[in-house]
């Protein structure tokens, strides 16, 4: 019954910011912790960032690690990523994702709920 609603997803240049948006519905999605995921032609499925259900921790990719940062509204059924100095090989799919604990974690597989994908591309 968790719904993920991503939006955001455009064409941007290369040194570009964008942000992303995730609207979550569900009974208790409020406090599961969530993540944004990427995924590039060829490419695993990779974790971006990740925020706990209380939002006070969060997690991130080393690539990305100072130019994105994630985090939750008020409520904390709405998780956004913004992006900046984007670069090319940021290019990809990008998929929110919850799952029904508090702690975050990296792994892929330990997500239940996936939204459909937002595509970002970076051009040079």
């Amino acid at each position: 019954q968790v719904q993920l609603v991503e939006s955001g997803g455009r064409l941007v240049q290369a040194g570009g910011s964008l942000s992303l948006s995730c609207a979550a519905s569900g009974r208790t999605v409020s406090t599961y912790a969530m993540g944004w995921f990427r995924q590039a032609p060829g490419k695993e499925r990779e974790l971006v960032a990740g925020i706990s259900g209380n939002a006070v921790t969060t997690v991130y990719t080393d690539s990305v690690k100072g130019r994105f940062t994630i985090s939750r509204g008020n409520a904390k059924n709405t998780v956004y990523l913004q992006m900046n100095s984007l670069k090319p090989e940021d290019t990809a799919v990008y998929y929110c994702a919850a799952r029904p604990f508090v702690g975050v974690v990296r792994s892929t597989t330990m997500y239940s709920y996936w939204g459909q994908g937002t595509q970002v591309t970076v051009s040079s």
